[in-house]
């Protein structure tokens, strides 16, 4: 029940990130060229006598021009990395990553097991690592150290580091558990294609007779 709750969460949180900094990166992408777009056509009104194309043109670019959309880039850019960190955890929890498995499929059922499981525990310890690390260092940030335009606090906006990679640690060790337990991976796309006509990783343990 918590590990659905997890997923939902984990999904949801990408899904809202992605959204609202492409919506976002949008709105300013429309301002910037509004504006501009809007003085250069006022300039070419009023030089070739449209007065009241000119008098519209100038309206709209005093009413954008108002507008400060300075930090829109900023927070669009936070938010994608947010998305990466946590969409790197979905990623493991799929099977979408890429990986170059042409060794492993040549080996035999019983061989590729281990080679996947020492895998997935160099994945673990290495998120695992760079987890701590992130903690350490949003721990050691300075409390009045804020970002350039939306003046947020850095431990705040750095704190994806520590919790995406943590997570991705989380996800690696579920996919070890899998394995072990069910000799299962998660395969995505076209990979779950051919998974579904290749051996299983180990052989099933026959049960003894009577």
């Amino acid at each position: 029940m918590l590990d659905r709750i997890l997923d939902r969460l984990e999904e949801w949180i990408i899904a809202t990130l992605i959204a609202a900094a492409t919506a976002l990166t949008f709105v300013a992408v429309v301002h910037r060229y509004g504006a501009s777009n809007s003085a250069a056509l006022g300039g070419w009104a009023k030089a070739h006598g449209h007065i009241l194309l000119g008098q519209a043109a100038f309206w709209v670019y005093v009413r954008l021009t108002s507008i400060n959309l300075s930090w829109a880039q900023e927070l669009a850019t936070y938010m994608f990395v947010w998305m990466a960190k946590f969409g790197a955890a979905l990623g493991v929890r799929t099977g979408i990553h890429v990986g170059v498995d042409v060794l492993v499929d040549r080996l035999a059922p019983p061989a590729r097991k281990p080679v996947i499981a020492f895998a997935l525990l160099c994945g673990a310890l290495f998120t695992g690592v760079i987890g701590t690390l992130g903690a350490i260092y949003v721990y050691e940030l300075d409390p009045d150290e804020v970002s350039q335009e939306l003046e947020w606090p850095s431990r705040y906006i750095y704190l994806c580091i520590p919790l995406g990679s943590f997570l991705m640690c989380l996800r690696f060790l579920q996919v070890l558990w899998r394995l072990l337990r069910y000799d299962t991976v998660p395969r995505h796309g076209h990979a779950a294609e051919i998974a579904a006509v290749t051996p299983p990783l180990a052989e099933p343990i026959a049960e003894p007779a009577g």
